[in-house]
């Protein structure tokens, strides 16, 4: 039976969602109108907020590209912001756009030295405590000295490796299949189910080891997050600087993150705990022998290049040759060139996964504009000003952790370092306070920010990344095994902030 327009039209809308998602969403574009001309733009402006971290929660349902974009457009037609501040707000995180758009395209085409290199550590480090003690502390040190989004993306390129192989032996196929979709689990044979749960579950506490790491180490240098830099050149502190006085706080942090990620992998709780199982490390074994075996000179120059290539890329960050994306784009010119990979359609695929996130992060910035023009954060800011200068340090730290959470971690310290350096200005807080202050900020916005992921960039790009379905992680799932780091970095960094600053 033919189906009618308006079925036809409602079938569309959003495709394959949930129909109650589809009226949610619906109804947050017909009662926001309602809200504005009731309760106002700054009431309104919060609901918007809430509606905004709905789609992000729901990501498994519906890509929040989609739902979230609608909601922006509504945004700007109603006037809570304009088509300048969300141009302004992506002008100002330019630099994170290039990031996206051409170093997660670079981890692409090194994915196989990556897949090398930590197939063998997986391979050879058996204990679960020690092998995510090891994913948080490289991330950690790879994030303090290059940038918490490359670590990620090379922790998901590392995650869709891994998955794949065994699901194409799961799924009746060899290891070395070329056609294949990981995504679809019908073709999983029956003594191989409970196999791939329990390695989903492996490779989920294995993938937030490694993005908390990200957090743990971001927040250490001054070039570790996007904030960091930009407090930093307020504050007028050189590199060394910047990690001495953060170290009271960050260095305390770091080792109980480091003891909080053994003491759930130790006692399995909030999700952790799944060790490999042993089909699936027979799966990896066989791979990576059958690898070793067919590996012609071709593909061992390939792997020179790639690891040539990964020296110059962390020399590059680390010296800070040119903006994150730029040495992205050099890294896709020079892996592509020497290892042969010149036809557009195959170069084309590196840009799939990272893609989809940039239009989602300006979908972001739109609802940063809204926040940024309705002044929603400025009533807490006002009154965390007025406070008495003994308790400051750590209201700071908590509201730029709580805000954080909500929206943007680098809009949150602009809009705070710049109050702080009018008030320094102004001549209504002295120069020791501007610098505790600014410490407050900088580890209130990177440690309670691992709360949820719209809190940190990192976190947002796992959720949102082609791994985020093959593993089961959802935003709920982010939001429970995130909990104990949350509350141990949140009340370690706290406690640090009010006692040693």
């Amino acid at each position: 039976m033919s189906e009618s327009a308006a079925q036809a039209f409602w079938h569309n809308f959003l495709g394959p969602s949930p129909g109650w998602y589809k009226k949610a969403i619906i109804g947050f574009l017909l009662i926001n109108p309602v809200l504005l001309y009731t309760i106002g733009p700054f009431a309104t402006g919060w609901v918007l907020i809430g509606e905004f971290i709905f789609t992000l929660a729901l990501a498994l349902r519906c890509y929040p590209l989609q739902p979230g974009g609608l909601l922006a457009i509504e945004a700007v037609v109603l006037g809570m912001t304009s088509p300048y501040s969300v141009f302004h707000e992506t002008e100002a995180n330019f630099e994170v756009i290039l990031l996206l758009m051409f170093m997660v395209a670079g981890i692409y085409f090194m994915k196989d030295l990556l897949l090398f290199v930590f197939t063998r550590i997986l391979l050879k480090v058996r204990s679960k405590v020690v092998l995510s003690l090891l994913f948080s502390l490289v991330a950690a040190f790879l994030s303090a000295f290059l940038d918490a989004l490359t670590v990620t993306a090379v922790l998901i390129s590392v995650g869709v490796g891994f998955y794949s192989v065994y699901h194409k032996v799961a799924s009746g196929k060899g290891s070395h299949h070329d056609s294949h979709d990981h995504g679809n689990d019908t073709d999983v044979q029956a003594n191989h189910r409970e196999d791939l749960e329990n390695f989903r579950s492996f490779l989920r506490s294995l993938l937030m080891h490694g993005a908390v790491g990200t957090a743990l180490g971001g927040v250490c240098t001054l070039v570790g997050e996007p904030q960091n830099l930009l407090i930093a050149s307020v504050a007028d502190w050189d590199f060394i600087k910047f990690v001495t006085v953060m170290a009271p706080v960050t260095m305390p942090v770091l080792v109980c993150g480091l003891m909080t990620c053994a003491l759930l992998e130790w006692s399995g709780k909030f999700g952790y705990g799944a060790k490999l199982p042993e089909s699936v490390r027979l799966v990896l074994n066989e791979f990576q022998e059958k690898a070793d075996s067919e590996r012609n000179t071709r593909d061992v120059a390939r792997l020179v290049v790639q690891a040539l290539v990964a020296v110059i890329l962390v020399l590059g960050l680390a010296m800070h040759w040119a903006a994150v994306g730029l040495i992205g784009l050099m890294v896709i010119v020079l892996l592509t060139a020497f290892n042969g990979i010149v036809e557009e359609h195959q170069i084309g695929h590196a840009f799939e996964e990272a893609l989809p996130f940039t239009a989602l992060l300006v979908v972001f910035f739109a609802i940063v504009a809204v926040i940024h023009d309705q002044h929603l954060f400025t009533p807490v800011i006002d009154a965390v000003l007025a406070m008495d200068s003994d308790i400051r340090p750590g209201m700071f730290f908590i509201a730029n952790g709580v805000l954080s959470m909500i929206s943007d971690n680098v809009f949150v310290a602009t809009v705070y370092i710049n109050e702080v350096k009018a008030a320094l200005d102004a001549g209504t807080i002295s120069r020791m306070e501007f610098d505790q202050l600014a410490v407050a900020i900088n580890t209130g916005t990177n440690l309670p920010s691992v709360a949820t992921p719209n809190g940190q960039a990192a976190f947002l790009f796992l959720l949102t990344s082609a791994l985020a379905p093959l593993i089961r992680l959802s935003y709920g799932r982010m939001v429970i095994m995130a909990l104990p780091y949350t509350i141990v970095m949140g009340g370690v960094g706290l406690a640090c902030v009010t006692l040693f600053i």
